[in-house]
């Protein structure tokens, strides 16, 4: 099920003090939105803000035409999953076991997994791959069957969006491609529209079909990576001199950065 989700106004931060400010945005249902940015611009927080993690200082985020801090938890986790960045699994905890978590929006407090609930978590671990390691324990996986079981339990949730925040860090460049090919297959075949934050740029231009630039906690420019990726808007979100080409098999930009900017190198580094 497709669920619409805007901001409107968004404003939010830690004691008081905001790490974003006044955005507006809109997710487009059924597309792969990436939000870009330099380290400490906002980006996480944002992603939080949007899943109801983190409260607004002000504006609102509405799904499906409600305010999404107003809603229910489980009727918000009925319609969206978050995969937060370093999730840790409880020690000894199978695969299937932790699938199964994400049929608990579902379930009374006193009820066990129905036969629909297991079909569920079936087609969360075939879709993910990792119906033949369904009763390995977590610890003896690699990272990236690892995030692949945290991503089967998101699915298991069976939201119509799926947030990821930097889903592939710590992961070699191979468990990355293959994270993020399966992020485009479940967006393409089962319609899930997905919103993940990356630190790679090409990795977001090659697999996102919108771009959310951040720029010090405001919104510096959103559209398609061939709209927003530019030399002029390289050096303003990143403070970088790049070059810009067109891949070659992907017909996608491709950004090669060679230095920092010289207003970068008087200020030490703008961003943390």
């Amino acid at each position: 099920m497709l669920s619409h989700m805007q901001a409107k106004g968004l404003s939010a931060g830690y004691n008081g003090e905001a790490v974003f400010r006044g955005l507006d945005l809109k997710i487009t249902e059924g597309s792969i939105t990436t939000l870009i940015g330099s380290n400490g611009s906002g980006k996480s927080t944002i992603l939080k803000t949007l899943c109801r993690i983190i409260s607004p200082d002000s504006g609102a985020v509405y799904l499906d035409g409600e305010a999404i801090h107003r809603m229910p938890t489980k009727r918000v986790a009925q319609r969206l999953a978050l995969l937060p960045q370093g999730a840790q699994a409880p020690a000894g905890i199978t695969v299937g076991d932790l699938v199964e978590y994400g049929r608990f929006p579902y379930r009374s407090a006193l009820s066990g997994l129905g036969e629909k609930d297991r079909e569920i978590i079936q087609w969360a671990l075939a879709s993910t791959g990792m119906s033949s390691l369904e009763h390995r324990e977590m610890e003896r996986l690699s990272g990236g069957q690892q995030q692949r079981a945290w991503i089967a339990m998101a699915l298991a949730q069976k939201t119509g969006l799926l947030f990821l925040d930097e889903p592939t860090t710590y992961l070699d460049i191979s468990h990355q491609l293959d994270i993020l090919y399966l992020l485009r297959r479940l967006n393409r075949e089962n319609g899930v529209t997905i919103v993940m934050v990356l630190h790679d740029l090409n990795h977001a231009i090659m697999f996102s079909d919108y771009l959310v630039a951040i720029k010090d906690g405001t919104l510096h420019s959103a559209g398609t990576p061939q709209e927003i990726i530019t030399q002029q808007a390289l050096r303003e979100i990143f403070d970088v001199e790049a070059e810009v080409i067109t891949h070659p098999v992907l017909n996608v930009p491709v950004c090669l950065p060679f230095r920092i900017t010289e207003q970068n190198k008087k200020t030490g580094g703008s961003n943390t």
